[in-house]
């Protein structure tokens, strides 16, 4: 958690002159950090803290969600990846999960943080051990964690391909 008990952003957190230049790793890292101390309870209600900060799915995504594949079927919980480059060549994820697991919605708000507005092609190198190194593993149990390393893989799979669009 940042200063101020509010969920680590990219933006809020960090100091005025890196924002932009941090990658995804570094953001990571950075996240990481937070939950290294935290008891189980803490690690979930961290967890729910940055499910808060995920923004509303657009109106326009909405209606794709009927039309395109983007549904993570691995994962229990319902939720929709659209891994996106915006026009500077930036990472951007669009997501919606479902608002009964604020686990799930916290662990992708946690991802959609650590590639905003980073080069595509980086984004894509999200890690393996990302629930590992945040101790969610224990925490969250086999099942959900299937889940969850299916969404970074969908994340990093989604992105590569952009990358490989704009090469």
């Amino acid at each position: 958690m940042s200063e101020g008990g509010r969920p680590w952003t990219a933006d809020a957190a960090m100091p005025e002159e890196s924002r932009d230049s941090a990658g995804v790793r570094v953001r990571l890292d950075r996240m990481v950090e937070e939950f290294a101390d935290l008891d189980a309870r803490e690690k979930l209600e961290l967890l729910v803290d940055f499910a808060n900060g995920l923004p509303t799915l657009p109106a326009e995504y909405e209606a794709r969600k009927a039309v395109e594949d983007r549904r993570v079927h691995e994962c229990q919980t319902p939720v929709f990846l659209w891994p996106e480059m915006i026009p500077a060549g930036g990472a951007r994820l669009v997501a919606d999960v479902a608002p009964e697991a604020p686990t799930v919605k916290g662990f992708v708000a946690v991802l959609a943080e650590a590639v905003a507005g980073r080069p595509v092609g980086e984004a894509a190198t999200l890690p393996d051990d990302i629930l590992e190194r945040m101790g969610l593993v224990e925490v969250l149990g086999m099942m959900r964690t299937g889940g969850l390393r299916s969404i970074v893989s969908r994340v990093r799979r989604g992105f590569a391909e952009l990358a490989r669009s704009q090469a």
